[in-house]
């Protein structure tokens, strides 16, 4: 089944300039964002109030949710454990975070907006219709610790720098700068979406962000193995030409691919409950990045890199010093 036809001849490579200056407009908006308005982090990297709930009656969990959004409660994390035994994760800016924590104030200090902040959410969820008994709050530190934190980019680091050694071996060094930039691209991009647009960054969309670097690498290296594989098999033809028919001959397998993996994202997207929303919508975010990337970002780094076909072609043996040999 192909979308388009493997030998049609658009000419990508023709616009490089415009898409890939696109593309680092939208890197410079992206870290530039991230610099200044920074990232909208949920309760996994900033900690805060959590009161355990016990309803009279069986509730369901997008109910607690929109009563707490309608009393004021913003990002507030609800996790069901049955039909009415919750958990309320409410931000520190809500005031039931832990006095000591932020350097000052006494248990009594403590204990009492504990119990304020407890009365706020039964007042809350007692207006909508929903009565229920719960515990005081007590304070929740970030799942998401500083060392923790510095682990992940030590890990990401690491495995940026294997990916590289690996092309670099498998392909060639340009391949592998490339396939770097693209990821570094596509990441860059999708976390200045979530930081442009204030939407909620918590653990679930950073396991999407690693998803679309990993979708990225795949997409990247279908498209650079072409090129490979074109370099070779071409009798004629220029750098440009060649990285050129490697984008179309591919092209119907990328659209198709990244189509299939986009059904499944945007049901979990409609269908997969606010839990989900943030990671639906980052993959969503990332497969359109990491789709359009290696399509007008990919290969005119090569071109820019130098790439020709004596880089990919073997290495031709010296005969006359074999012959030498005894």
């Amino acid at each position: 089944m192909e979308f388009f036809n493997p030998n049609s001849n658009v000419n990508f490579m023709g616009i490089r300039r415009y898409t890939v200056a696109i593309s680092v407009i939208l890197m410079i908006v992206s870290i530039f964002s991230l610099a200044t308005r920074g990232l909208n982090f949920g309760l996994d990297f900033t900690g805060g109030s959590e009161v355990d709930v016990t309803f009279a009656q069986p509730t369901e969990q997008h109910d607690v949710t929109a009563a707490l959004e309608k009393a004021g409660f913003k990002g507030a994390m609800v996790q069901r454990f049955d039909a009415k035994n919750f958990s309320v994760r409410l931000r520190p800016s809500e005031g039931g975070e832990s006095l000591k924590q932020q350097g000052g104030g006494d248990q009594a200090g403590v204990d009492a907006r504990n119990n304020a902040i407890t009365a706020r959410v039964q007042q809350a969820l007692t207006d909508s219709g929903h009565p229920a008994t719960m515990k005081p709050s007590v304070f929740v530190g970030p799942q998401v610790g500083k060392e923790l934190a510095t682990n992940g980019i030590v890990a990401v680091v690491v495995v940026l720098t294997g990916i590289m050694i690996y092309i670099a071996i498998r392909f060639e060094w340009r391949f592998a700068a490339a396939t770097v930039l693209t990821e570094i691209h596509d990441v860059i991009i999708t976390v200045g979406f979530f930081s442009v647009t204030g939407i909620e960054f918590d653990l679930t969309v950073l396991a999407a962000v690693l998803a679309v670097d990993g979708y990225s690498v795949n997409d990247t290296i279908v498209v650079f193995d072409r090129v490979r594989e074109l370099f070779r098999s071409a009798r004629k033809g220029g750098p440009l030409e060649i990285l050129n028919r490697a984008v179309n001959n591919t092209l119907s397998r990328t659209i198709m691919t990244s189509l299939a993996t986009m059904l499944t994202v945007v049901a979990l997207f409609f269908f997969g409950g606010p839990t989900l929303h943030g990671f639906s919508l980052a993959l969503i975010v990332g497969i359109i990045v990491g789709t359009l990337s290696s399509i007008f970002f990919a290969c005119p780094m090569l071109h820019i890199f130098g790439v020709s076909k004596q880089d990919l072609m073997p290495k031709v043996r010296d005969e006359a010093e074999l012959a030498r040999r005894p």
